[in-house]
């Protein structure tokens, strides 16, 4: 399955359907999810039984993670798992929230389908920019706060009535509930990334118009389910989460917030330890505690988005890089020795032309579109035969 490509949710109902389900209540899969970062709005992995061809991207495990998540919520709530009723369902509790905002490289594209048009609005709900150029050069390129959107469906399937209203009232909660346990302590520079993170997550309030007088705490156990307070209690833990350890204050707030919410002193012990064991497993793969410069980020960011572009493509571009003879010939010598300017100017004409071809290659053919070139060249020779690379010279390490 492949998640950046047309068709996708279709092929994920084919592959669910075999599957017994694994979350039979909503604890389990609130527990599943934790693991996977998805409630945590980092996401690590996706649940095992789905599986891949490819290596995932960020973006691709929020999305399966995002439609896996609202699945098992319908059948939860509905208590059948009937995928078609489920696809028509979740279009409608979209269309609802107003979710219905596509990117620009997809807005000139019309699906008649549900499930092909439900492709784009889980496009536009994950992605926190609105294009591809912007989330080139931010680190940070998936929605922190997805997880809103399973508590809004649950509660949708019982009442449909103010549901935007509602998401409102959630996201409301869940700033303040992060603004306030960052400042309950003293500020390092990955607690500016997270505020980052969850500021530009928001969709349907904006945080300069938003109040943080500590009125919400009033609200937390009289307006909100178990499982809604459960997860602001997660996200407070999130944000005050550093150095596998806490302060007297930090703890004062999070025990504090954590009485609000109606959980006692060992329920909100365990929120800390899930806290702290899933950044003992995974801290070197969360983006916000990478320590990096803008250079850095751009080029990382560059590499993946383009990475995932080629490989995607890559059948179609085997196809007509086999029909250039003068190409193919150029990008097998650069295996063994530099090109020279000219062979270097006549490489990247005749990629662009190739990638006119390809529509979710026009990235290229933007003005800057050229500095990419590198990393394509790095690219091509997976997309090739075997033969093509068995001249190849290995660079000896230096140190060695």
């Amino acid at each position: 399955m492949n998640p950046s490509a047309s068709g996708w949710i279709n092929k994920f109902g084919a592959i669910i359907r075999d599957i017994p389900e694994p979350y039979k209540s909503f604890q389990d899969l609130y527990n599943g999810l934790k693991k996977t970062g998805f409630v945590y709005g980092i996401n690590i992995k996706v649940p095992r039984f789905i599986a891949s061809e490819h290596q995932l991207s960020e973006d691709e495990k929020a999305k399966l993670n995002l439609l896996l998540g609202l699945y098992h919520v319908y059948g939860i709530e509905k208590g059948s798992f009937k995928f078609d009723a489920f696809i028509e369902s979740l279009f409608a509790f979209y269309q609802d929230l107003g979710i219905n905002q596509i990117s620009f490289l997809n807005k000139i594209l019309s699906g008649r389908k549900t499930s092909t048009q439900l492709e784009k609005l889980i496009d536009s709900r994950v992605y926190l920019e609105d294009n591809i150029i912007s989330k080139t050069f931010n680190s940070i390129i998936t929605n922190s706060l997805l997880f809103i959107d399973l508590l809004l469906f649950s509660r949708y399937l019982q009442n449909q009535e103010a549901i935007r209203e509602y998401a409102k009232q959630l996201e409301h909660i869940a700033i303040n509930v992060t603004y306030h346990a960052l400042n309950s302590k003293e500020k390092e520079k990955n607690d500016e990334r997270l505020a980052q993170l969850f500021g530009a997550s928001l969709t349907f309030i904006d945080q300069d118009e938003e109040s943080f007088d500590g009125a919400y705490r009033d609200r937390l156990l009289r307006d909100f389910s178990v499982w809604e307070n459960r997860y602001f209690l997660d996200i407070a833990c999130l944000a005050i989460w550093e150095d596998k350890s806490l302060e007297y204050q930090e703890s004062e707030f999070i025990f504090g917030i954590g009485k609000d919410l109606g959980f006692d002193e060992k329920q909100i012990q365990r929120s800390l330890e899930e806290i702290t064991t899933f950044f003992d497993k995974n801290s070197e793969e969360i983006p916000f505690l990478k320590d990096q410069n803008l250079a850095i980020q751009f080029y990382d960011s560059m590499s993946k988005v383009v990475n995932k572009l080629i490989l995607r493509n890559g059948k179609r571009l085997q196809k007509e890089l086999s029909e250039s003879a003068e190409l193919v010939s150029l990008l097998s010598q650069s295996t063994l020795r530099d090109l020279n300017k000219e062979e270097k100017k006549k490489v990247q004409n005749q990629l662009i032309d190739i990638f006119k071809s390809v529509p979710s290659l026009a990235i290229f053919l933007l003005p800057g579109g050229a500095v990419l070139m590198p990393i394509v060249i790095a690219l091509i020779p997976k997309l090739l035969p075997s033969s093509f690379d068995e001249n190849r010279v290995e660079k000896k390490d230096k140190k060695s």
